[in-house]
C-alpha cells in the first residue's frame, strides 16, 4: 500500500476538483461519513446506548480539516447523538468549506459553538462524553500547536476517553512523525484515500492508535498513478503462491546456515525451525563443532554440519572452505545468528561475503562481523546481501542517529550507499533497498521483543528466499509473517508469556491465509 506525502495529497485533492470537477465539499461530506462510522463503532465499544444517547464531543479547527469534524458533529446528530461541535480556532480564519458546514449543521438544529476551555459546564459535559473527535489541524501542520489547540489536546489526551483523529492525530507532522510540541494520542485515526509517513515513524506512530483508510471519492487513476517508493505493508500485500501437486523437496529451497556457538545454541535451532516451518525443502545448519551435538540433538527436520572450531569453541579459520562449499551449493544463505564475535568467526564471515556470490542474509553477529570492516559489504555491490539489524546493532555499524523520526531516512541512507537491503527491525520495521524503495511494516507488537524473535525472522527471510520468491517480495513479506504470527500469539496467550517458539508453532496458520487462492 502506497504512502503518499502531505504534498501528493494536497495535489490530489487540487486536480479532482478543479480538473474533475468533484465538489470539495463532496469530498469533505465523504470524510465526514467514515469519521461518523468509525466514532459510532467506537461509541458502541465502550457502552450499549442505555438510558441515553451516546454523547461525543468534537473539537474542530477554522480549516478544511475541522470542516470535517463539523460534518460529522452533524451527521452523528442525525444518528441520535447527542454532540457539541467545537470551534477551536477563530470565525474569521474559516475556509469557504468549513463555514459552509456550519451552515449545514445550522440547518440541522445543530450549533458550531465557540471553545471556552475555562467553562466548568463544558467540561464537565465532556467529562461524560463517550467519544471525542480530533477535527483540529489535517496533514498541513507545520509549526507548534499553540493557544486554545493545545488546551483542546490536553483535555483529549488527560480525560480517559476514546479519541478518533480526522487523517491525522492533531500534531503529528505529516511527512516524518515528528510530534509539533505535543499531539493527540488517538485511539483510532481515519485518514483518507491514503496513509501517511507519520503515521507509521517517529512518535507519530504511538499517537495514531489503530489506523483506518478511507475512500473518500478521490478518482482512482490519481491514487493509483502516484510516484511513491514509500510503502506500508498489511496483510493484502503479503500473497504465497500455490504449491504445484508435481512438486518435489528441492523445488522449495535448499538453504544454508552458518550459525551458533557454545553456550548459543537456541538461535540456530530458532532460525532452522522458523525455515522449516515457512516452508523450506532442505535446510542445512553449519555449527562449530563444540555446539554441534546439541544443535543436532533439537533439529529433527534440518541437517546440521560440524566445522572446525578453536579451544575456545567458536568457529575457527579451517572451517572456511567447508562453508564456502555449503553456501555456493544453496539458493541462499544466512550467516550470524549465534555465531559469536570471535575473531575467527568475524574472519570466516568477511572471507566467505567475498568469495560468494550467492544470496546472504546477515543477522547478529554476521552483522557484527562488518563492525569497522564495512568495505566487505560495498564489494558485494550487485550482489544480493540483506542486513537485519536493530537500533544497537545498527548504530555500531553505521553510527547513525535513529532518533524517532530519523530511522526512515538512516535506513534508506544506508541501502543506497552500501547497494544492500536494510531490515532496520523495531516497532513498524522499515525494509529499504538500494534503489530508494521502502516498505514499514504495519503488525507486531511489544511482546516480541525477547531474545530469538530476530533468529526467527532471519529464518523466515531465509525460506522465502530460498522458495524463489524475490528478493523485493520475499523481505517485506516476511516481516509481516513475522509479525502476524506474534500478533496470534498476543491474542492468544498474552504478549508477557509468548515466546519465539510460539511463534514459530503460529506460522503454518498465518501462512496458510495468504495462499493464493486460484
Amino acid at each position: 500500500m502506497k504512502i503518499a506525502t502531505a504534498e501528493q495529497m494536497r495535489e490530489m485533492d487540487r486536480v479532482a476538483i478543479k480538473e474533475r470537477g468533484i465538489p470539495s465539499t463532496e469530498l469533505m461530506e465523504r470524510a465526514a461519513q467514515a469519521l461518523t462510522r468509525a466514532v459510532l463503532k467506537q461509541a458502541a465499544k465502550v457502552r450499549e446506548e442505555g438510558d441515553r444517547p451516546w454523547r461525543v464531543v468534537c473539537f474542530c479547527g477554522a480549516g478544511n480539516n475541522g470542516g470535517d469534524g463539523v460534518a460529522a458533529a452533524r451527521m452523528l446528530r442525525e444518528a441520535g447523538c447527542e454532540v457539541r461541535a467545537v470551534l477551536v480556532g477563530k470565525r474569521d480564519k474559516m475556509t469557504a468549506d468549513c463555514r459552509e458546514m456550519e451552515r449545514r449543521l445550522g440547518e440541522s438544529s445543530g450549533i458550531l459553538e465557540d471553545f471556552e476551555p475555562d467553562s466548568a459546564e463544558f467540561a464537565a459535559w465532556c467529562l461524560e462524553a463517550d467519544v471525542m473527535v480530533d477535527a483540529l489541524f489535517g496533514i498541513g501542520l507545520n509549526t507548534e500547536i499553540r493557544g486554545g489547540a493545545l488546551l483542546a489536546v490536553h483535555m483529549m489526551n488527560t480525560c480517559d476517553i476514546p479519541v478518533i483523529s480526522a487523517d491525522i492525530p492533531s500534531g503529528v507532522e505529516a511527512d516524518t512523525g515528528r510530534i509539533l510540541g505535543e499531539a493527540v494520542k488517538a485511539d483510532v485515526t481515519v485518514t483518507f484515500t491514503m496513509p501517511k509517513a507519520g503515521h507509521f515513524l517517529g512518535e507519530g506512530m504511538s499517537c495514531t492508535g489503530h489506523l483506518k483508510v478511507a475512500y473518500i471519492g478521490i478518482p482512482m487513476d490519481l491514487v493509483v498513478n502516484v510516484e511513491s517508493d514509500l510503502n506500508a505493508v498489511t496483510g493484502h500485500d503479503v500473497i504465497l503462491p500455490r504449491r504445484s501437486r508435481t512438486a518435489h523437496k528441492g523445488d522449495f529451497g535448499k538453504v544454508y546456515m552458518l550459525a551458533g556457538s557454545v553456550g548459543y545454541t537456541g538461535a540456530p535451532v530458532l532460525a532452522a525451525r522458523a525455515a522449516m516451518r515457512t516452508g523450506s525443502g532442505l535446510v542445512t545448519v553449519g555449527v562449530p563443532a563444540p555446539a554441534w551435538p546439541v544443535v543436532a540433538g533439537k533439529l529433527d527436520e534440518a541437517m546440521a554440519q560440524p566445522l572446525p572450531a578453536g579451544k575456545d569453541g567458536n568457529l575457527s579459520l579451517e572451517a572456511t572452505e567447508m562453508v564456502q562449499n555449503s553456501a555456493e551449493r544453496s539458493d541462499v544463505c544466512l550467516i550470524g545468528p549465534g555465531l559469536g564475535r570471535g575473531n575467527s568467526a568475524g574472519a570466516v564471515v568477511r572471507t566467505l561475503l567475498r568469495s560468494i556470490h550467492t544470496p546472504v542474509i546477515l543477522d547478529a553477529d554476521g552483522i557484527n562481523a562488518l563492525a569497522g570492516h564495512i568495505d566487505v559489504l560495498d564489494e558485494r555491490k550487485g550482489l544480493i546481501t540483506i542486513l537485519t539489524p536493530h537500533d544497537g546493532e545498527f548504530a555500531r555499524l553505521s553510527d547513525e542517529d535513529l532518533s524517532g523520526e530519523h530511522r526512515l531516512e538512516a535506513a534508506r541512507s544506508f541501502a543506497r550507499t552500501h547497494g544492500c537491503c536494510l531490515v532496520l527491525k523495531g516497532y513498524r520495521t522499515i525494509t529499504a533497498f538500494p534503489d530508494g524503495a521502502t516498505y514499514i511494516n504495519t503488525n507486531g507488537n511489544p511482546g516480541m521483543a525477547v531474545g530469538g524473535s530476530g533468529d526467527v525472522l532471519s529464518g523466515i527471510i531465509l525460506s522465502l528466499m530460498g522458495q524463489g520468491i524475490p528478493c523485493r517480495e520475499a523481505v517485506p513479506m516476511a516481516v509481516w509473517i513475522h509479525g502476524a504470527a506474534g500478533d496470534l500469539c498476543a491474542r492468544e496467550i498474552g504478549e508477557y508469556g509468548m515466546l519465539p517458539s510460539d511463534m514459530i508453532a503460529r506460522l503454518p496458520e498465518v501462512l496458510e491465509r495468504q495462499v493464493m487462492r486460484r
